[in-house]
């Protein structure tokens, strides 16, 4: 099948996705500072929300470079991820208007580890699709990043009970690894 009723798709729900976490931020009826102090909670669980969801979208364009075509496999495993995706703008108002408690921040980490969890049965049909020999099969080697990320989430859920702050400035570790351009697509698209 053809790659680019995938991408098209998968494209306009990120977008969906970013612009409901937008339209999340209230508008405060009060022209002043102090109005706006009161949505800092609200902005910055929308900040690391959108730095997350930017980086599935920049993998997930780079990945689809990497590769020909898709099978029914790849759409499930697409549609697995962009449901956990799409969970982010609810955990991010719950945790923002709960002001980063515990259970929300918790819940937080639940949802992208499950989005980590998604991404890599993504890339993983990808590579069962195309072959060990491709070059999605050479860009997503070992996955060093993948496995860090799943098992950072964790730990940052369980600091959440602990000091919900903890938890959530585990969850930026894992933004700020991922931040930093990954080279492995781009590589394995040289060598293709």
């Amino acid at each position: 099948m053809n790659k680019g009723r995938l991408e098209a798709f998968s494209d306009g729900v990120i977008a969906i996705i970013i612009t409901i976490m937008v339209l999340e931020i209230k508008v405060p009826h009060s022209p002043d500072i102090a109005a706006l102090l009161t949505l800092a909670p609200v902005f910055l669980s929308y900040v690391l929300s959108f730095v997350f969801v930017g980086i599935y979208w920049n993998n997930h364009h780079h990945t689809m470079q990497a590769v020909s075509s898709v099978n029914g496999k790849v759409l499930w495993a697409n549609l697995h991820l962009l449901f956990w995706l799409s969970l982010l703008p609810f955990a991010a108002g719950w945790m923002g208007e709960n002001h980063f408690e515990s259970v929300p921040v918790a819940l937080y980490g639940f949802i992208l580890l499950m989005c980590g969890v998604a991404y890599t049965i993504f890339m993983f049909s990808l590579v069962r699709h195309h072959g060990q020999d491709s070059a999605i099969a050479r860009a997503f080697g070992s996955d060093r990043k993948g496995k860090i990320s799943v098992l950072l989430y964790p730990i940052g859920i369980a600091l959440s009970f602990v000091n919900p702050w903890l938890g959530f400035a585990t969850y930026l570790v894992v933004a700020a690894m991922w931040f930093i351009p990954d080279r492995r697509m781009e590589q394995a698209m040289a060598d293709k």
